[in-house]
């Protein structure tokens, strides 16, 4: 079971780069994580987000529950997703329109504020792939 949140800022989601194999962005995912054993979505949230981007979230609303079937390197993949909006308070660090931040194994990751409809025209997914059609629901500039 995964976990992701979806801060808006001037009608953009914020998400991380997903780079294909040659290092170029094949997609975007919003940021989050997998729900360890004993957490709630929501704590499992928070948590992602604190080692991430070391910022304490508010989740605004209920979550939009997502059944994903996907391939990956010729294997089938199934999760379960709770994808919520989140807000944080004005932090310096979080202002610019690059975030840079590590996962746990090391791995530098690049965030940044997207457009979904840039992402169509770049011709970027978004992940997991059934999320855009989500995007009303989860605080998309239709309803900011």
């Amino acid at each position: 079971m995964k976990t992701i949140g979806l801060p808006w800022r001037d009608g953009r989601f914020l998400a991380a780069e997903v780079p294909d194999d040659s290092g170029r962005t094949k997609g975007v995912r919003p940021l989050g994580g997998t729900v360890e054993f004993g957490e709630t979505w929501q704590q499992a949230l928070r948590r992602e987000f604190q080692e991430e981007l070391a910022v304490e979230i508010t989740i605004i609303g209920a979550p939009v529950v997502l059944e994903n079937i996907y391939q990956h390197e010729g294997q089938t993949g199934h999760e379960i997703i709770f994808a919520a909006q989140v807000t944080w308070p004005e932090s310096p660090h979080l202002a610019g329109d690059t975030i840079e931040f590590s996962e746990d194994n090391g791995q530098t990751c690049i965030a940044r504020w997207f457009h979904s409809d840039a992402l169509e025209a770049g011709g970027i997914e978004l992940f997991p792939a059934r999320l855009k059609t989500q995007l009303q629901d989860l605080g998309s500039p239709a309803r900011a």
